[in-house]
């Protein structure tokens, strides 16, 4: 396994418990389509929370959010309709968050939750 695809399982791990933390059920993770993948599928009490994952090592390549462009929304919105339509549940309110999470060495990760993005 590649150093980047270990980072960002750790940093989904990470993410996972953190939200657990501040109450979310993860209900799904790294759900697969031919479109793409979910990191995380959650539930923030009444809302179902799509949830997209960035880890970095450092800020090299920008701030982990800056990763989520807007060719990456649009995806994630597609997705996130793919999942709803296997799913005999209809949720009152979705939205879509980014969790950052910043790993650097000798230094506790930083983890940014940030709701509603899209």
């Amino acid at each position: 396994m590649g150093h980047n695809r270990e980072v960002g399982a750790r940093g989904e791990d990470l993410a996972a418990e953190f939200l657990e933390s501040t109450g979310m059920v993860v209900l799904e993770r790294n759900w697969r389509s031919r479109y793409g993948e979910l990191d995380l599928v959650a539930q923030d009490g009444a809302v179902l929370v799509f949830v997209e994952v960035k880890t970095r090592t450092g800020l090299g390549y920008g701030s982990p959010a800056e990763a989520v462009t807007r060719a990456k929304a649009e995806r994630l919105r597609r997705l996130a309709g793919l999942w709803l339509a296997e799913q005999n549940r209809r949720w009152p309110r979705i939205r879509i968050d980014v969790v950052t999470v910043l790993l650097r060495r000798g230094h506790a990760p930083a983890i940014t939750h940030l709701r509603q993005v899209l």
